[in-house]
């Protein structure tokens, strides 16, 4: 349940930050707070596998962008252009990690998360501002892949040794 509340805080601020301080926020957001619902969705992932795992990703991202919009009217925008992008984020995020499956799971979440940070990196500031913006889209991308494998090493901490060992056998 702390994941779930981590998650939505995270979406939250974030939401928050860009109606209020625009496309400059993006970089910084997304290394802080959207790498971190990358990595959680992978955790997410794994807890409710088989257990409703759309309905409940579909009620956890449009639950963040109802809250942001609750708290604050004006951003309504970005909150919709949040929902849209973390949907097509987390159909691509499923699909790579479910076709990584075999690999260790610290191989199949930063796997993922590139191909998913690229989706949502172009999809979210495109959306939120009716525009292809460049440093938006390449400062999000890079920051949300080298925040996403910072998440991974503290949220799959005890996975580690595990990659480690496997590493040290090649």
């Amino acid at each position: 349940m702390l994941i779930v509340l981590a998650y939505l805080a995270a979406n939250v601020a974030a939401n928050l930050s860009v109606t209020y301080f625009g496309p400059i926020s993006t970089p910084i957001n997304a290394f802080l707070l959207i790498a971190f619902d990358l990595v959680a969705r992978d955790k997410l992932h794994e807890q409710w596998s088989r257990k409703h795992l759309w309905p409940k990703m579909l009620l956890l991202v449009g639950t963040g962008a109802l809250l942001s919009w609750f708290i604050n009217r004006n951003a309504g925008p970005i909150a919709v252009a949040s929902f849209i992008a973390f949907l097509l984020t987390g159909i691509t995020d499923t699909a790579v990690y479910q076709a990584l499956r075999k690999h260790p799971r610290f191989v199949k979440v930063n796997s993922s998360n590139i191909v998913s940070a690229a989706v949502d990196s172009i999809a979210f500031p495109t959306l939120a501002f009716g525009m292809f913006i460049p440093y938006a889209v390449f400062g999000q991308f890079f920051a949300k892949v080298f925040g996403g494998y910072i998440w991974s090493l503290i949220l799959f901490r005890k996975d580690r040794p595990k990659l480690d060992d496997g590493l040290k056998a090649t």
